[in-house]
């Protein structure tokens, strides 16, 4: 695992405009300065275009990684791509302008001009994950006493993501994969952690978001309503049983290692996330031959969903490594609560590894919940295993592996194995991430959801230098 962390570190900054990373003219020839390339790959599948969802994703990792180990040039290309996603959020597309729906435009070219073709959009998780990632750099701001440049470089992109989401957010939306257009749960986890999280932003740089506070609880309440009683419904429509990865990122995207292990906002530690889990990565036991006789209490290959045929419907690094980290995140949360609740919602989850499990709350002084906790952390490594036995030896992520030989298949080197990589390394070393105040969402939760919206305060953001003073300042 420590070898792979700096072969991921590269992986990402090979695929960034102008980096300076070994293989970054190679890598992301063409693309603008800041720019994250999603794959290198140009031929079945081309995928060289920059995804505002992507990107967020591995800026988030990046950040957190920056903040474990403060590495001053992971801060430079940091820095840089806050630059990108300025100018970025100033192209029209075919989603709009900057504020009047652009934001929600899926990817753009690695040049950042606009992609004019017919690709699914909008997909409107993208502007709620650059808000987090931003947030977390932004709070390292206010730490270091850099409260200038969180104030003019996060903020003015921060408050225009955060007026998208809370206009749109009950609007449908292409999910992950682009395939289905419907209400989409990573969507709505995510967007609900994002108005919450930039109305904390927002008053400690003294600003305001109005929009985020009536809107948050609204997006909380919707979010309950994809649980039907076994697992998270991913997608509303599609024609699909519903049972998708996705809910598994979204339980490691919202993740506040300060909050109970609360169902309401979809809490690793949760018994609907950890039944859930068990659901999804259970989906791919007798789909991927690889997966065939592996007992039921061992990590699987996971894929995106039982259903998907893309490229052969292969097991993806990055669920893998999402699997891993929500366990890594739940494990965290027991230890810090200082017990363990097994409920009948969570009690399959449980059975699995130990037959005379019980319903019952075990705190951490009994050798039930130390036998719990050891059981499933293997669990856990078992996942990141699983996606270490088909890595190849330099450590190139590839999109999947395939899932009869679990040879490397579909686009090379993609920045989102990369980033996922990193994200579970950082959860299983126990580096956490701060709290975003997800502890609250039992207190904000309506009686009734209703499908309301509200426009917030957004303009272009204007380009300007990081303050010399801030660069300095450390």
């Amino acid at each position: 695992m420590e070898a792979q962390h700096p072969v991921a570190i590269d992986g990402i900054f090979n695929n960034v405009g102008e980096s300076g990373w070994p293989k970054s003219r190679e890598n992301a020839k063409g693309a603008a300065a800041g720019v994250f390339v999603a794959s290198p790959s140009k031929v079945n599948p081309n995928y060289y275009y920059t995804w505002t969802r992507d990107s967020a994703i591995a800026i988030k990792a990046l950040v957190d990684d920056f903040l474990a180990n403060e590495t001053p040039k992971v801060e430079e290309q940091i820095r840089i791509y806050i630059d990108a996603q300025a100018m970025i959020q100033n192209i029209t597309t075919p989603s709009g302008s900057t504020c009047d729906g652009g934001l929600g435009e899926t990817r753009f070219q690695v040049n950042m001009t606009a992609t004019n073709d017919d690709w699914p959009r909008p997909q409107r998780d993208g502007p709620a994950l650059r808000v987090t990632a931003l947030v977390a750099y932004g709070r390292y701001l206010l730490d270091t006493k850099q409260e200038h440049a969180a104030k003019t470089k996060i903020w003015p992109i921060v408050q225009n993501d955060l007026a998208y989401v809370s206009e749109n957010w009950n609007k449908s939306t292409y999910d992950l994969w682009e395939s289905i257009e419907s209400s989409s749960m990573f969507a709505t986890a995510v967007q609900y952690r994002a108005l919450v999280e930039g109305n904390g932003f927002a008053a400690s740089i003294g600003e305001k978001c109005p929009n985020c506070e009536s809107q948050a609880p609204q997006v909380l309440c919707f979010l309950q309503s994809y649980w039907n009683g076994k697992y998270m419904i991913a997608n509303t429509g599609g024609g699909r049983s519903g049972i998708d990865v996705p809910s598994i990122l979204a339980s490691i995207h919202v993740f506040d290692p300060e909050a109970p292990c609360d169902d309401t906002s979809f809490q690793p530690c949760s018994e609907k996330a950890l039944a859930n889990h068990k659901i999804v990565t259970d989906s791919f036991r007798e789909i991927f031959p690889m997966n065939k006789d592996v007992p039921a209490h061992k990590a699987v290959a996971v894929g995106r969903y039982p259903e998907d045929e893309y490229m052969g419907g292969n097991p993806w690094y990055l669920s893998n490594f999402a699997a891993a980290e929500q366990i890594y995140d739940a494990l965290a949360q027991w230890k810090r609560q200082g017990k363990i609740v097994i409920t009948e919602v969570s009690y399959p989850f449980w059975q699995v590894h130990n037959s005379t499990a019980q319903l019952g709350t075990f705190e951490s002084y009994t050798q039930d919940f130390k036998n719990m906790i050891e059981m499933i952390g293997s669990y856990a490594e078992n996942f990141m295993e699983v996606a270490r036995k088909f890595t190849p030896s330099d450590g190139s992520l590839t999109e999947q592996f395939d899932k009869n030989n679990g040879k490397p298949q579909s686009a090379r080197d993609l920045t989102w194995s990369y980033a996922a990589f990193i994200s579970a390394y950082n959860a299983r070393k126990g580096a956490l991430p701060a709290s975003w105040a997800a502890g609250q969402s039992k207190e904000i939760l309506p009686s009734e959801c209703a499908p309301t919206s509200a426009k917030g305060a957004c303009s272009p953001p204007m380009k300007m230098d990081w303050p010399l003073n801030d660069r300095n300042s450390k």
